[in-house]
């Protein structure tokens, strides 16, 4: 069996994972951490700690798994670029799974979004859309940056320069160079994302949409079982899933 411990047990992933867990017979729930509670005081009963918590505890839960020996699985998103530095910093005491989006579907479409891209060229304009229900407090989303990260990868470019998110008012054309991003909320949308691929004459677009956080939670606990056989170091679900592709950047996901 392989203990864990839940943080973030009573939001809308944390949820998921415990209505989940029964399903996984290798896995065995030893915790539920929210906010208000002290994981330190039963950190030392599992194997791993699964973080479904807010983007600003994360750094905090990842210093207290390395202080004793814990493997973590990442879930939560919208860290800003000091606490994925602070987060990232501990790789080389304990195995840990980072990633935007634990989807088996997701996760090929990432290995597909960077095969397109690679196929298609830079004569194709780039565009990124997701929609999420209207509770969620980030964006855009991790799955959607995840993606422009590998577009711009393909193109050898620095999203920071080249993305643009939405667009309001005289504008001007339309640049080459440029990664749309745009991020719809409303309803109780779980997540939809699309990868559009544009150019005169004819149009790609590549999408997944999740209608059950299960999928996410069972991507998870994968990740779990997973990554408390390896050896300490920063993995992503393309590890977890063997959908190894080489990368030209290297970084937090």
């Amino acid at each position: 069996m392989t203990k864990v411990i839940i943080t973030g047990s009573k939001g809308r992933m944390g949820k998921a994972l415990l209505a989940c867990a029964p399903n996984h017979r290798e896995i065995e729930v030893v915790g539920q951490i929210d906010q208000g509670d002290d994981l330190a005081a039963i950190v030392g009963r599992c194997d791993v700690v699964i973080d479904f918590s807010s983007h600003n505890a994360t750094a905090g839960i990842a210093e207290l798994c390395a202080g004793h020996g814990k493997a973590m699985v990442i879930g939560t998103t919208g860290h800003g670029a000091a606490e994925q530095s602070q987060i990232a910093n501990f790789k080389s005491r304990i195995p840990m799974v980072w990633a935007s989006n634990f989807s088996t579907g997701v996760n090929t479409l990432f290995w597909l979004t960077r095969k397109a891209a690679e196929i298609l060229g830079p004569g194709y304009d780039l565009e990124v859309v997701e929609m999420h229900h209207r509770l969620k407090k980030d964006a855009p989303s991790g799955t959607a940056k995840s993606l422009a990260e590998i577009l711009a990868d393909v193109r050898q470019q620095q999203l920071k320069r080249v993305a643009r998110h939405g667009r309001e008012g005289l504008v001007g054309e339309r640049t080459p160079e440029e990664i749309g991003i745009h991020a719809i909320r409303g309803g109780d949308v779980v997540g939809d994302h699309t990868v559009i691929f544009a150019t005169p004459g004819e149009r790609v677009e590549l999408t997944h949409k999740a209608s059950s956080r299960e999928t996410f939670a069972n991507g998870a606990f994968r990740a779990a079982l997973w990554v408390v056989k390896q050896q300490p170091g920063l993995y992503d679900m393309q590890d977890v899933l063997g959908l190894k592709y080489p990368r030209r950047s290297k970084g937090s996901p």
